[in-house]
């Protein structure tokens, strides 16, 4: 599975004021008008799993230049802007309490596109997967709080989803793609955008994962008996036992640190289904971040084959935001962009694509 990058952004305060919001939709309507007439409905998924893509179309509607906000208000703005029936795209879940509804919206958009039952089950799992990837196979401090899924009528989608670390005050957007399939839980990055790196991050979906992931699978295969005992086995006398008198300052800096709590319910349950791969591993209520982490303590310690600790996070600014960063919104810029890209639109469904090529090249142009 493609996914294609993250950002991080601090947590801004304040709502969205409804003239703003107004002004959001309508001039989203204009920008994704003209890209679905030019290129098709997959092209506005394309766009907006790419990180730096989005984190422009925020701006460009008006919303914060650098804040939270630019997720969770910017898909807002898109179920609104995107009607299924005409644009043959849907936009399912969202910020708290709706995110959680994604599952029960999905079906809705099935019967409008005419899915198939398999194919609305797919869905359904793919939403639940990548919040669980994103959760709990990176570990990097931040729950997630919002979750929204963009389906095009052909059956690919999208993901844009975000975290929270009420620390250090930051939000950190995951994109997800479903064009070149290849797996869930390894590399599933393109790109990863952010201002600051953590030092240490539990990354489970990294390549050199691998062996990592198939022993933590093999450890729930043999079930809880099993992992409790290693677990007690890797405390600080074994620790101390296994490296010599004085453990090497650069391996205790890698040792995970034992998790507070553990599902083993969860993990018993996990041993009933047997599990073939890590992804059906993740799949399993309750298996979460604890779980995880000491099933990766243990293939550390007993077998060294430890888990990537790099951040697979790198950087992510029009019209302005709402709490005057980097200026105050222009309103009058937001409805001349709108009336120049619906002017192009309707001068190109006559066939007069001058507008939309002068556009275009103004494109290359700022570019170069």
């Amino acid at each position: 599975m493609k996914r294609t990058g993250t950002a991080i952004l601090p947590l801004h305060g304040g709502k969205a004021p409804p003239w703003l919001i107004k002004r959001m939709i309508t001039l989203g309507r204009a920008i994704f008008d003209v890209i679905i007439e030019e290129y098709g409905p997959l092209e506005v998924l394309k766009r907006l799993s790419d990180p730096y893509w989005f984190q422009c179309l925020s701006c460009v509607l008006g919303y914060d230049w650098h804040s939270s906000g630019t997720t969770t208000v910017t898909m807002g703005v898109l179920r609104e802007v995107f009607d299924p029936e005409v644009h043959s795209i849907a936009v399912v879940g969202g910020k708290g309490k709706r995110s959680r509804k994604t599952p029960d919206e999905i079906p809705e958009v099935g019967r409008i596109f005419d899915f198939s039952d398999d194919d609305i089950g797919n869905l359904i799992r793919t939403s639940r997967l990548v919040a669980k990837v994103d959760n709990v196979a990176i570990q990097d401090g931040f729950q997630l709080y919002h979750h929204s899924m963009v389906i095009c009528r052909d059956g690919n989608w999208a993901v844009i989803q975000q975290g929270m670390d009420p620390d250090s005050r930051e939000a950190r957007r995951y994109h997800w793609l479903s064009l070149n399939v290849r797996s869930f839980v390894e590399e599933p990055h393109t790109g990863i955008i952010t201002e600051r790196f953590k030092d240490r991050v539990l990354d489970m979906t990294a390549k050199e994962s691998e062996e990592c992931r198939n022993i933590s699978v093999d450890l729930i295969r043999e079930g809880p008996k099993k992992i409790r005992n290693l677990l007690r086995s890797i405390k600080s006398p074994f620790q101390r036992s296994l490296f010599g008198e004085q453990v090497p300052e650069n391996v205790t800096e890698r040792i995970l640190v034992m998790p507070r709590k553990i599902d083993w319910k969860a993990v018993e349950i996990a041993y009933q289904l047997q599990p073939s791969n890590f992804e059906e591993l993740l799949l399993v209520k309750g298996i979460g971040p604890g779980v995880v982490r000491a099933l990766a303590l243990i293939s550390e310690l007993i077998w060294g084959a430890p888990p990537s600790w790099k951040d697979p996070a790198k950087f992510a600014f029009a019209h302005g935001g709402k709490d005057r960063v980097p200026y105050p919104v222009n309103i009058r810029w937001m409805e001349h962009s709108t009336r120049i890209l619906r002017e192009a639109l309707e001068q190109a469904k006559v066939g007069n694509k001058e507008k939309l090529m002068a556009l275009k090249r103004l494109k290359e142009f700022l570019n170069r």
